[in-house]
């Protein structure tokens, strides 16, 4: 490095010796974006064929935990729902069994890849359902997050999509069609609303950074914009939050804030399944990655 900068003076007399420095600097820089990059993209050739099924089991993995603990809290989810709505035992009963059908039976299609679209429109329905059954709409949080869990839905949707053109491979088609790169839009933008449950509005450096460095990556998905780095980026700090504070393992069984903190940590892991199929299939064609393409 001396050898360098004395080469550097030599021959730049009138350069100052801090503007070497930073200059040495600002290229050490770049050579560790650039490595960071190149393993980003190993990476995701080294995934590219498992980093799909990962990402729909995780997405998928709230509905399936909510259907067995419907199958295992039958007499209790049927006696809040009969209490809270007066509905009688006949739609008590008829509300848990269609949750507990519902949501096993579109795990299973979503898993085997048949009939995925169905299943889709299933779980979106069944996600309507809870919200007004359990009073979720009046919450912001649970609301924002499962907004959210309909955005991985729609993007589960649009790659079922993807993969249903892919029979008709000799078939001119269009660049790509309308409706999937605006439900992988949809989706994105539904996505981010976790992280919004996520922000801490304090005044301590370690919360001020957390939100600032969150909402540049939750944007940058958004709108599509280094979409893959972003969202593999996300899904690192959301394991990580989740592990940490979800840890429903901890908590013995019998007390509330063990089934609390299960529902939450499995609504977060199907999150992370979304964001998973963002860094998979890309952002789609109603984004900024896209567009440079065409610049």
């Amino acid at each position: 490095m001396c050898s360098l900068i004395e080469v550097y003076a030599h021959d730049h007399k009138a350069v100052p010796f801090s503007s070497v420095i930073i200059a040495l600097k600002y290229r050490h820089v770049q050579n560790d974006i650039a490595y960071l990059l190149f393993v980003f993209a190993k990476f995701l050739r080294v995934t590219k064929q498992y980093l799909p099924h990962i990402a729909r089991l995780c997405l998928i993995s709230t509905f399936l935990e909510d259907g067995i603990r419907m199958w295992f809290q039958w007499s209790e989810q049927k006696e809040y729902i009969e209490t809270t709505w007066g509905c009688g035992f006949f739609l008590a009963t008829l509300f848990v069994l269609i949750n507990l059908l519902g949501q096993l039976g579109g795990c299973i299609l979503i898993l085997s890849r048949n009939f995925v679209q169905y299943a889709c429109f299933g779980l979106f329905g069944l996600i309507a359902l809870q919200t007004v059954a359990y009073s979720i709409l009046w919450d912001p949080k649970f609301l924002m997050r499962n907004l959210a869990l309909g955005g991985g839905l729609l993007l589960l949707l649009a790659e079922s999509r993807s993969e249903g053109r892919s029979m008709f491979a000799g078939v001119p088609t269009m660049r790509e069609s309308s409706p999937k790169q605006y439900m992988q839009l949809g989706g994105r933008v539904l996505l981010v609303l976790m992280f919004m449950t996520l922000l801490h509005f304090d005044t301590s450096f370690l919360s001020i950074l957390q939100n600032l460095v969150g909402t540049a990556l939750i944007v940058l998905v958004a709108i599509g914009f280094k979409t893959k780095l972003a969202a593999l980026t996300l899904v690192i700090w959301l394991l990580a939050i989740n592990v940490y504070f979800n840890a429903f393992w901890t908590i013995p069984a019998y007390k509330p804030m063990h089934d609390f903190l299960k529902y939450d940590f499995f609504q977060t892991t199907s999150v992370i399944g979304g964001l998973l199929l963002v860094v998979a299939l890309g952002p789609g064609g109603v984004s900024m990655d896209e567009k440079k393409k065409e610049w």
